[in-house]
């Protein structure tokens, strides 16, 4: 039989596994679930087969005793896709190439599909597996939570909202203040106000990136705030659900300003010239 190294057995009876296994493609039938009431049930969880080629017996065998290592991978908050790649690749010795065309296969949108947690990933995984993995659980969690906000989901309505959680995602300095900062979005959309916020400016490969005046001239991506009015149409970054619940229900405040102070927290205000005051004060 050929098989990937590491195959997914889901938690079921026999014969449901061996369903899954012949929607799989792999070549089992009635009389193999015969065999495995007889050596073994098949252990739920990722398999290490150790192997592309089996012997139908060895592959029943090793289905009931074998299971694969597990690596934990933690997708920050505010992390980009460019990113989170980079580590999968480098901590999973992975080919980075493989890994961003099986994103760009698997994922309908370019940023922020993916869910930040910490991901029990299976060792000898390929590219291809990893990202269908990663991607099914992330879908799985987001429409969850739409049906806990709307009682549906809507995947171009939640994106809109990801793209704006991952503005507040980057701002934010912590989970308290995600709503204050949706309202400043919110409201100088309202007013026709250009966003100009720096952390838009810290996609893909510049997720770490400090941002200059010149790199605020020089950038013609539509990521750029002080360029282009509203949203950028792509998020930015993977968001957390506390920041896609900030976009779905920004606090109700007057705030269109907002300056970090020297606490690391930041200073919100209605009016420019307080603004100015709070600029002035953070920088001396």
């Amino acid at each position: 039989m050929k098989t990937s190294k590491v195959l997914y057995i889901p938690k079921g009876s026999i014969n449901e596994i061996i369903s899954h296994l012949k929607a799989q493609n792999y070549n089992v039938s009635k009389l193999d679930s015969i065999v495995l009431r007889l050596i073994g049930s098949p252990q739920s969880g990722w398999i290490d087969l150790d192997d592309n080629y089996l012997s139908k017996g060895d592959f029943l065998y090793k289905i009931t005793r074998a299971k694969a290592a597990l690596q934990d991978i933690t997708l920050i908050p505010g992390e980009t896709t460019y990113i989170f790649l980079n580590q999968l690749a480098k901590k999973l010795k992975l080919n980075r190439n493989k890994l961003q065309l099986a994103y760009e296969m698997y994922s309908k949108h370019e940023e922020g599909a993916f869910v930040p947690d910490t991901y029990k990933i299976p060792l000898g995984i390929k590219e291809n597996e990893l990202i269908k993995l990663l991607l099914q659980q992330s879908k799985k969690r987001m429409k969850a939570l739409s049906f806990k906000f709307f009682a549906n989901y809507d995947d171009k309505k939640w994106f809109q909202y990801v793209a704006i959680a991952s503005v507040i995602q980057k701002e934010s300095a912590n989970i308290e203040e995600m709503p204050i900062v949706s309202s400043v979005i919110y409201n100088r959309i309202k007013k026709g106000m250009k966003l100009q916020m720096d952390g838009t400016l810290n996609y893909g490969k510049y997720s770490h990136i400090k941002v200059t005046p010149k790199r605020i001239r020089e950038d013609k991506s539509s990521f750029n705030t002080y360029l282009h009015e509203g949203i950028p149409k792509i998020p930015i970054c993977n968001v957390s659900f506390e920041a896609i619940k900030a976009a779905i229900f920004p606090a109700k405040t007057p705030y269109l300003y907002f300056m970090k102070s020297k606490n690391g927290t930041h200073d919100f205000t209605r009016y420019y010239s307080t603004h100015l005051k709070n600029i002035k004060r953070a920088t001396k």
